[in-house]
């Protein structure tokens, strides 16, 4: 009888390897198959569901949306904020946008313009109420909407959230206009509840990191009337 070599030695542990991990393979399937199968039509399932959700049903809504909001859109750029909110009787305004389409971008954007309009006209919880449900993309309008919640708090007189927001929206997004604007507002809330040393820190803040701000220019004498000089 022939000798085997060393590398059909090695070749047939290979094969024999390679075949028992094919039988264990099967061996396993055919004990999980019925789990393995569910497991299998789920994600075809999530994955098609998500699919037909978005090209399906989302994107027709979107474009739905979109014709409805336009002329709350006109009465909001015309500050005609009543008219925005309810419609004028023969268009929609944004609280039906909203009911109807609130889960589209177009119905996300609608309760930001609806949080806005209830500020203006002075019912600042009801601003609250719809700024809370707004999650923007962009991080310059989110801050203003965090800015204009705490313009609603303070007109509340809930002066800790008011600060808390107006905090919030400064230190939101690195921007010149937006952060010490709402910054200063801080500030100026802290003095006001004589809680010098919080609102010595934020204006120093401005000065420092916003120094060609229109309150970063006259930022000094603000610290000056509280003990802070160069």
């Amino acid at each position: 009888m022939a000798t085997q070599t060393a590398s059909e030695h090695h070749t047939h542990r290979v094969d024999k390897g390679f075949q028992g991990s094919v039988n264990r393979a099967e061996a396993f399937y055919e004990k999980n198959n019925k789990t393995i199968n569910i497991i299998g039509i789920i994600i075809i399932l999530l994955v098609g569901g998500y699919f037909g959700y978005k090209y399906l049903y989302l994107k027709p809504r979107e474009k739905k949306a979109v014709a409805m909001v336009f002329r709350a859109q006109h009465y909001f750029a015309i500050d005609s904020f009543n008219l925005a909110l309810h419609g004028d009787g023969n268009n929609y305004g944004y609280l039906k946008v909203i009911d109807r389409y609130g889960n589209t971008k177009v119905g996300n954007q609608a309760k930001y313009a609806a949080g806005v309009s209830y500020i203006h006209l002075g019912e600042f919880q009801k601003g609250l109420n719809y700024l809370k449900k707004f999650d923007a993309d962009d991080k310059i309008v989110q801050a203003i909407a965090y800015g204009l919640m705490g313009d609603a708090y303070m007109e509340l007189d809930q002066t800790e959230k008011g600060i808390s927001y107006y905090k919030k929206a400064g230190n939101y997004n690195d921007n010149d206009l937006i952060a010490p604007l709402y910054l200063m507002r801080a500030g100026l809330a802290l003095e006001n509840e004589g809680k010098t040393k919080e609102a010595i820190s934020i204006y120093k803040k401005i000065k420092n990191k916003y120094p060609l701000s229109a309150q970063g220019r006259d930022i000094d004498k603000y610290l000056a009337r509280l003990g802070v000089t160069q």
